[in-house]
């Protein structure tokens, strides 16, 4: 099994592809106003968004993008305007962190976890 992808709910798709694109991610499906698809820069999944007429109450999901240069891609990000909830931090699960919203108030992730992303040092013994 391979995970495909992975779809966020959005009130305004047009403002949200915007959003995304700006992250870096390539539009592949363009199905507005109800649908959208993304390619992410590396791997093979994919991201999508879809229109909704109520946003989930709540936490919601929480997206993690991996960067390899975390910092320098919040920088970059950032020099186009886009706001970040938190700076990139090191944090106790061995992972480097930075976290903001969509324009729809879904939690992104972005982050470096280098070998401790599928192999921390808890990791169950197979």
């Amino acid at each position: 099994m391979n995970l495909n992808q992975v779809t966020v709910p959005s009130k305004d798709l047009t403002k949200a592809v915007l959003f995304y694109q700006q992250l870096g991610l390539k539009l592949i499906v363009d199905a507005l106003p109800h649908y959208a698809r993304f390619e992410c820069p590396n791997g093979d999944a994919t991201f999508s968004i879809h229109l909704v007429d109520e946003l989930p109450v709540g936490e919601g999901v929480y997206v993690y993008f991996e960067c390899d240069n975390l910092d320098d891609k919040v920088e970059q990000l950032k020099s186009k305007g886009v706001l970040f909830d938190q700076n990139p931090t090191d944090q106790k699960w061995l992972w480097r962190e930075a976290r903001l919203k969509d324009v729809d108030g879904n939690q992104l992730i972005l982050f470096h976890a280098g070998i401790n992303r599928k192999n921390p040092p808890w990791k169950l013994a197979t």
